[in-house]
Order: C-alpha cells, then structure tokens, then sequence
C-alpha cells in the first residue's frame, strides 16, 4: 500500500502535503501502522482503508499535536476508535465466513499448510474475543506494547489492561479449535 501524502484544495484539485514532517512520519512508521491495522480488520483491503482514515485524521490535526515523539499512540488510538466507530456502524448483511482462502505457500516454509492453519485458527479465536479485550490482546502481543503503554493508547488503566487481557489469553486457552496447540 502507498499512502499518498496530499491534501485536497478548495478547487478540487489535490496538492503535495504542506507538512514535510507528516510526509516523513508516514514514509518511516507505515509499516508499523499497517500491521496493527491488520491486527484490528478481517482482511488486508479493510485494513488499508483503516490506516489511510487514520492518518487523515492524523493529518488534519498534526499541528494540534504537541509531542510528536507520541505520535504512534495518535495514530493507534485514531486506528481504534476508526475501528469501533465501524464495528457500530457496520452493516447487518456482513458476516464472518467459516473458510479462508489458502494463501500461496512461500519457498522455503517448513511446512505451509500446517502454519496457516495454525494461523488461521489462532486468528479466528482471537476474532471471538470481545471487542475490547481484542483490541489489548493485539497491542499487547502483535504491536509488543507493554501494559503500560497499552494502557495509554486505549485510555484505561493498567489493571483495566491486565485482568482484561487474563480473561482473553483464558479464553483463547480454551477455544476447542486450538486444542492442537497445546
């Protein structure tokens, strides 16, 4: 995915971003921020959409933003709330299919299929968890924040964040379908 950096005049016509700063922030963490986006949709394209959102909101308050050394926690939490606004907001004709569509297996994997079915099952439990504790779960083990910052990004506290995410590594120790793992 590129991320075009630009902003839309009066006229209609669109014109390079007038923050070189918010040009180099993108072109450095994009990467990060797409695969927490990743982490939070079903599928690659959402997930594209979800960032691209994100940073436009970002954008249009990028000279709001105080520390632009905290700017990782902006995007995240403008990624989080995006999303929870779009849960809401979703359409009753969606829904979750049972299959996915197997990925091409890359050279040198030991073995493929037995990993994306891992993959596919790790990735389905953790889409039953509750919203909320799947958002924490993602921070914390997918984006490697530490409690603390998880914390900070969703704006609840430390303990909110520890008991939250007991519940959902309880849950997912459960789940019949990764019974394999263990």
């Amino acid at each position: 995915m590129t991320t075009p950096v630009c902003t839309r005049a009066s006229n209609g016509k669109t014109r390079p971003s007038s923050y070189p700063s918010f040009t180099s922030y993108v072109s450095a963490r994009q990467p990060v921020l797409l695969r927490t986006a990743r982490s939070l949709t079903a599928n690659p394209s959402d997930a594209e959409d979800l960032l691209q959102t994100a940073l436009a909101k970002t954008y249009v308050a990028w000279e709001r933003i105080e520390d632009h050394r905290a700017l990782d926690g902006y995007v995240r939490r403008a990624l989080l709330n995006t999303r929870t606004s779009q849960w809401r907001k979703r359409k009753v004709d969606e829904f979750a299919c049972e299959e996915l569509p197997e990925p091409e297996p890359q050279p040198g994997d030991d073995d493929p299929a037995e990993r994306q079915a891992l993959h596919d099952a790790m990735w389905r439990a953790i889409m039953k968890l509750p919203a909320r504790q799947r958002a924490m779960v993602v921070l914390r083990y997918y984006e490697d924040l530490s409690e603390a910052q998880t914390a900070e990004v969703l704006g609840v506290s430390v303990g909110t964040v520890k008991s939250a995410v007991s519940r959902a590594l309880g849950k997912l120790r459960d789940d019949p379908e990764l019974g394999v793992v263990r």
